[in-house]
């Protein structure tokens, strides 16, 4: 799925006319979203966001994994596995599960950290912790009634904040606003925009506290980059965010191709790729979801072509989210506890 565009600017008629269908959504999402969950047994940081699409939920999840990996815990991630065909609960492994099983996410998340796909949120979570996790981290599902969820901490991008206001299908929200931050401990703004910073300052009228982050490339990516002319191809819910990276990292952007969330590529669409590739005698960047998926089906001849653009979360001020941690994972034998700074 690719949000529509009119999801992302002023309400118009299109989004007034959907309107009442989208206060009957976000009633039932928001209802589901209050029930109580099951304890796991173990803390669960649970990363959403309030819209549907991309807000960077994954990096998070990633960083998250990592700060409490060096803190001597044992993170398993959890997730859908959107676009897989298994229900799960298994653990991901890059070295023998492909994409179409347990879905592109999971199969990059598994690259960093321990990760379990489960349609039975609780029925992952039992897995993890049967594997010897010590805190989950919940890939989305901030809405998901399953699992009592120890730190909530909704994702929210800068720059495109939570569009036109409006509730699914007139607009990227999935229950209304105000209603949502009273259901988070944290919002994590990640970037610069006026859209994220009056998500910002809703969440702190409210008492919620508010975190920042940037994207950030790695240096030899970035060189790579700069001045070079590429052909920006992604399978993501906003390809105009990964236009916008590859731009601000100084690439030469000849053509895009977008694709829908979750694209499954096939070998015509790689033929098609490497043809207009070798037209414009350029490079292929690519996000690294993307590429999971992209790798195993383009030709070895032209894997020269290919260029991953990974991503990493950089906390604006790390003790504050260090200390929403801590806090989460004191709370162990009461997982559904507030955990505050």
């Amino acid at each position: 799925m690719r949000a529509p565009p009119f999801w992302w600017q002023p309400a118009g008629a299109l989004a007034r006319l959907l309107a009442p269908l989208g206060w009957i959504y976000g009633a039932i999402t928001l209802r589901r979203m209050r029930r109580p969950g099951s304890n796991p047994g173990i803390p669960v940081i649970c990363v959403g966001n309030f819209v549907a699409g991309g807000a960077g939920k994954t990096p998070t999840a990633i960083a998250l994994a990592d700060l409490l990996t060096r803190r001597g815990e044992t993170p398993f991630v959890l997730m859908r596995g959107y676009g897989g065909s298994l229900r799960g609960p298994v653990e991901v492994h890059a070295s023998h599960h492909a994409a179409h099983a347990v879905g592109d996410e999971p199969l990059l998340m598994s690259r960093h950290a321990r990760t379990v796909v489960a349609r039975e949120r609780a029925a992952g979570a039992a897995l993890a912790r049967a594997l010897g996790a010590s805190v989950i981290v919940m890939d989305d599902g901030l809405q998901n009634p399953a699992l009592a969820k120890t730190l909530r901490l909704a994702v929210v991008d800068g720059a495109s904040g939570v569009g036109n206001g409006h509730c699914l299908p007139a607009g990227p929200l999935r229950a209304p606003l105000d209603a949502q931050l009273m259901e988070v401990h944290a919002v994590l703004v990640i970037g610069e925009g006026r859209q994220g910073d009056a998500v910002a300052a809703a969440a702190t009228a409210q008492g919620v506290a508010v975190l920042r982050g940037r994207l950030e490339l790695a240096p030899e990516t970035a060189s790579r980059l700069e001045g070079q002319a590429v052909m920006a191809v992604s399978g993501i819910g906003r390809p105009e965010k990964f236009a916008a990276t590859l731009r601000e990292a100084g690439a030469r952007i000849v053509a895009e191709r977008a694709f829908g969330d979750h694209h499954a590529y096939s070998p015509g669409d790689i033929a098609a790729l490497v043809e207009e590739a070798a037209l414009y005698d350029c490079l292929i960047a690519t996000t690294e979801k993307d590429m999971v998926k992209l790798r195993p089906l383009w030709p070895h001849d032209e894997r020269h072509r290919l260029l991953p653009v990974p991503v990493t979360l950089a906390f604006t001020d790390i003790r504050q989210i260090e200390t929403m941690i801590s806090a989460a994972l004191s709370a162990r034998s009461s997982p559904a506890g507030a955990a505050q700074p």
